[in-house]
């Protein structure tokens, strides 16, 4: 939109309220609020805020930073407020000689989709968001104790999901199919696929809409990748696609999978580089109770087509709906930072398409079930089993770095082994009932 566009939207709708929205390295939603009266103002300035107390941002000898709107992401919130209509609007993190931050995440993805456009490529991702409803915040009580598909009357986990659908949709988010998962009070809201920056942006504001309607109605709505021992956790699966002069690029009719060169070379590209990019796509000590064996997460980094127990699934389509071709990862949870999982993917996708990796053979046969002994005769590596292998994974590896760029990436390492420190001096409970009374 134009400036004078947003105006008259401001005026038409009666907004009294205006919130800058960004993220900070790990993904969480930051916000700054403005009486509409003050947009005309930060239009023409932008809005200040202190850079270094945001994790992952600037040191505070360097802590002057501006917040620039993104037009085109302005938008009424579908919230209730007392004090009038609210509006939100993506923002652009700027320094204070004008140029953009380069250690902003949304800039991060930004420019690994210029390296596509220089390639002709155009990055588009369809996620399926899986979550679960508790009854408080403060215990994971159930709300409903159904599984995969079930029908569920139309009162509690089903209303919310209605009633999230229907606010997401006032600010033009599709939601393709809504569902209960395989797990009791676990649900997922499946979005129509679009450009990777703008279903970034969608992705936090989906998950805004989901805990605040959860938070409306006496409930509460986790993003958590595992909060319960025992059931699986929740997922982020990605559909991606590569589409180049108006055409799917990963699609070709000749091959019996009905992938292109492009589509095999990203997918090895993806395989190749899966264990050093699970640190963006799995950030937290608690990625790691999902991602094993039993549990439906995918643990073995390898390809398939109607399995979902390797990394990457390619799913079927007819072949007259060329454009429906795109290939799935399925090992990103819902609490990783969407500007930064979807740059290191489409950047080790567009490594593999570049140098021409070798994608090895598909494997339908479920790999949970494989021996050992099997799984090491195919070369099947695994994903990185805690968050400290993840990080010696990503230190290791070049693509992660070369992504985030080298201070957004010590920035990252620096938080993810003070989490780790701090984690593996925590005497658990475990260690109480099995090693107290023995020891």
């Amino acid at each position: 939109m134009e400036p004078k566009d947003v105006e008259e939207l401001i005026k038409r709708e009666g907004v009294k309220f205006i919130q800058l929205w960004f993220v900070d390295l790990e993904g969480n939603l930051k916000s700054v609020s403005m009486p509409s009266e003050r947009w005309g103002d930060v239009l023409k300035w932008g809005a200040s805020f202190d850079g270094s107390s945001i994790r992952g941002f600037s040191r505070i000898e360097e802590s002057d930073m501006f917040l620039r709107p993104d037009l085109s992401t302005f938008s009424v919130l579908p919230i209730e407020s007392p004090h009038g209509k609210v509006a939100r609007v993506f923002s652009d993190v700027i320094k204070p000689d004008g140029s953009c931050y380069e250690d902003s995440p949304r800039r991060i993805l930004k420019r690994i989709l210029m390296e596509a456009e220089e390639e002709g490529f155009k990055f588009y991702v369809g996620p399926e968001l899986e979550f679960f409803y508790f009854k408080t915040r403060r215990e994971p009580e159930f709300i409903d104790f159904n599984g995969y598909f079930d029908y569920v009357p139309p009162d509690t986990g089903e209303a919310m999901l209605r009633e999230t659908v229907g606010r997401l949709k006032t600010m033009g988010t599709e939601v393709e199919y809504l569902h209960h998962e395989v797990s009791p009070s676990q649900y997922e809201l499946d979005l129509r696929y679009s450009d990777a920056l703008s279903m970034a942006d969608t992705l936090i504001t989906a998950k805004f809409m989901v805990k605040y309607v959860a938070e409306k109605n006496g409930y509460y709505a986790t993003f958590m990748p595992k909060p319960i021992q025992g059931i699986n956790g929740s997922g982020l699966h990605l559909h991606q696609s590569l589409f180049r002069g108006g055409k799917n690029a990963f699609f070709d009719s000749r091959d019996p999978f009905l992938m292109s060169e492009i589509a095999r070379g990203y997918v090895a590209g993806l395989l190749k580089h899966a264990r050093e990019l699970t640190l963006i796509t799995n950030q937290w000590i608690n990625s790691y109770k999902r991602l094993v064996p039993g549990y439906e997460a995918p643990v073995y980094i390898t390809w398939g087509r109607y399995n979902r127990s390797p990394l990457i699934r390619v799913p079927a389509i007819p072949e007259e709906k060329s454009s429906s071709m795109r290939i799935e990862y399925r090992s990103p949870d819902p609490a990783s930072n969407p500007y930064l999982v979807f740059a290191v993917l489409l950047k080790a996708g567009l490594k593999g398409i570049k140098e021409r990796y070798e994608l090895p053979p598909a494997r339908e046969e479920n790999v949970y079930r494989m021996e050992a002994k099997r799984r090491a005769e195919l070369k099947i590596d695994t994903l990185p089993g805690s968050l400290i292998e993840a990080i010696i994974e990503a230190e290791r590896g070049n693509l992660v770095k070369e992504t985030l760029g080298d201070s957004a990436f010590d920035k990252l390492i620096a938080s993810k082994r003070a989490q780790w420190d701090d984690y593996r001096q925590i005497i658990t409970a475990y260690e109480m009932e099995k090693y107290f009374p023995v020891l």
